[in-house]
């Protein structure tokens, strides 16, 4: 959730770390603040609310310095406030902290700190690590081994970035437990710190990702690794692809709507290079090590997701279970270590979640792999703790996708499934080739079938403004497609706030018809696939209820069109990728409904990008 940013070098470091703060927008916060060294002392810039309060306070009381760091937050313990935004100083204004996550043994901390005559300024846990410092500082360590001792202290998720006056040259960063990412870039006579690569990538595209118990030394001319018994280690380095112009509007009025428009190509994206084109024959690259002998091995995949990826996880179950035959069940990761989950011999933990720091799914991870499951994950971020974890990693190749609300990254976790799927199924002998022949047809057909779905966009949303100020939708699904009913429902609910429901068509008899009036649109997705008879009673039941049918159907069915208010249609397909498909009229929808309200689409309020802390 909180951004981090922080320099160190020759060149001035406030605009660095404004922009690099700029650019993790997208994460969701409610302050921001900036410090940076000045002639042997501490200046500190903060404001409560959106990056420009900042900017009019740095411009009101200019500070300049060669090592900076910045932090936009997310409000956990303390309110949102100057007082409270980030970076906090110690007693004597030397040293400064910036932190995301939560220091579960703060108020044991604190106490100490306060009988040692330490001065708290603000309501957060936060500043008891930057008083823990001042202690060993005091005790004429360095910095670095300084915060080291400080650091093992603390319980909880934390991700650190720690400066200091008495060293003007140097930046420390922890990670500890699954906080925040932490990462290092390398520039030339100077380096940077961040909490996600969009930050940097203006500067460079080669990093170093931390993971948990692991911290660094940064400065212009060195970087150092150890862990937090003070062991030096070595860390990789990793170069991306990504640049800073694919973060780019690129003429779109929000980039909720950019992203939802390169879907075609970053679906292509996520195919390419993954089928054997004569055999049709599904094949990875090296990051997937799962032999033939040990996908015929799998005995049970357990799926661990949250909000879209969740959603993704039930269509790939339906996938998983349909082709390859293997008992796949679908797990909440929030929940999941709360209980004691039963993992069997031949398990598979199948993780999904974008960033790959999304730290309840980490957490399941980490429960699953210590009960012996193997890992994989499908996600989008090069070098995630998540891709770190797992014995099998599957890229999206997606590209950045600023907008708080995912898009892209679901309907290619969508497509990385469908290839999971194929790809065990074929190793276990539960697929013909001619099979496999005609559901890869379909998936490498999904670019042109996607795009003939954004063709739809005016009709949407003219519908959207039709609809707008409802209070309540509905969504129906069947089959597979009860996932994109409830990821309709959630992309409704996050951009424009009104209240939206997903459910199975099957299910409407069970309590879902109570809500059913002549106020409700029912949004009923009802592609000619194999439960299409069952949705067109599902709309008849609507009707009979004299509910708003709004139908996403098939391109030339005539017959919906006699039961259904509107129709938006999307091109014929094969029912195994209809959920790709489906899923773009409804994104369009979510959209024109919350930029008719006048809604922050990129960032709707109360909302992250990537969920660090419990």
């Amino acid at each position: 959730m909180c951004g981090i940013v922080g320099y160190v070098g020759t060149k001035d470091a406030v605009p660095i770390v404004m922009e690099g703060l700029r650019r993790l927008e997208y994460r969701g916060y409610d302050s921001a603040g900036v410090a940076v060294a000045v002639d042997g002392h501490l200046e500190l810039r903060r404001a409560e609310g959106k990056l420009g309060n900042l900017d009019r306070v740095i411009a009101e009381r200019p500070a300049s310095g060669t090592l900076g760091i910045g932090h936009t937050r997310w409000a956990t313990h303390g309110r949102p406030s100057e007082t409270n935004a980030h970076p906090h100083l110690d007693c004597d204004g030397v040293t400064a902290v910036i932190h995301n996550g939560i220091v579960e043994n703060y108020r044991e901390l604190k106490d100490d700190l306060i009988a040692r005559k330490h001065r708290f300024g603000s309501e957060t846990d936060t500043e008891v690590i930057v008083h823990l410092v001042e202690e060993e500082l005091r005790a004429g360590r360095d910095l670095a081994e300084a915060a080291r001792r400080a650091l093992r202290r603390i319980e909880g998720a934390a991700a650190v970035v720690l400066v200091s006056a008495s060293d003007p040259k140097t930046i420390v960063a922890a990670r500890i437990s699954n906080a925040g990412g932490v990462i290092v870039g390398y520039g030339d006579g100077e380096n940077f710190v961040a909490s996600d690569m969009p930050a940097l990538l203006e500067h460079t595209r080669t990093f170093s990702f931390l993971d948990h118990g692991e911290m660094v030394v940064v400065r212009p001319d060195l970087v150092r690794f150890m862990d937090l018994d003070g062991k030096e280690i070595v860390k990789a380095k990793t170069t991306v692809a990504f640049d800073v112009v694919s973060a780019a509007k690129g003429g779109y009025k929000h980039f909720m709507l950019k992203e939802i428009f390169e879907q075609p190509r970053a679906i292509s994206d996520a195919l390419l290079a993954r089928v054997d084109r004569r055999t049709s024959r599904v094949i990875f690259d090296e990051d997937v090590k799962m032999t033939e002998a040990d996908a015929r091995a799998v005995t049970r995949i357990s799926i661990v997701a949250c909000g879209t990826s969740y959603h993704a996880g039930i269509a790939g179950k339906y996938l998983i279970e349909r082709l390859a035959g293997i008992p796949t069940d679908v797990e909440l990761a929030s929940e999941y270590r709360y209980r004691e989950p039963a993992i069997v011999p031949g398990q598979v933990t199948l993780a999904l979640t974008q960033s790959g720091e999304t730290v309840d799914t980490l957490a399941a991870m980490e429960e699953a792999q210590r009960r012996g499951a193997r890992l994989v994950w499908i996600g989008n971020v090069v070098g995630s703790q998540a891709s770190r974890m797992a014995a099998d990693v599957i890229y999206l190749h997606a590209g950045p996708e600023i907008a708080v609300a995912a898009s892209k990254t679901y309907t290619a976790t969508v497509v990385c499934l469908l290839l999971y799927a194929l790809f065990l199924a074929q190793r276990r002998g539960k697929i013909d080739e001619a099979t496999s022949r005609g559901i890869l047809a379909g998936a490498f057909h999904l670019p042109t079938l996607v795009d003939g779905a954004l063709q739809s966009s005016e009709q949407v949303r003219t519908l959207a403004y039709r609809y707008y100020a409802a209070r309540d939708f509905l969504h129906l699904g069947r089959g597979v497609n009860y996932a994109t009913a409830l990821e309709g429902a959630l992309k409704l609910k996050e951009l424009s706030y009104a209240h939206a429901e997903g459910t199975a068509g099957g299910e409407m008899k069970h309590g879902t018809n109570a809500l059913i009036d002549e106020n409700l649109p029912v949004i009923a997705i009802a592609p000619r696939d194999g439960v299409y008879r069952k949705m067109l009673s599902n709309i008849e039941e609507v009707r009979a209820r004299a509910g708003i049918v709004i139908a996403v159907a098939t391109a030339g069915d005539a017959e919906i069109r006699d039961k259904a208010d509107e129709v938006i249609t999307i091109p014929a397909c094969h029912e195994l990728v209809s959920p790709v498909v489906a899923i773009v009229p409804l994104q369009l929808f979510a959209y024109h409904v919350a930029d008719r309200r006048g809604c922050d689409v990129d960032q709707p309020r109360n909302l992250a990008k990537t969920v660090t802390v419990e």
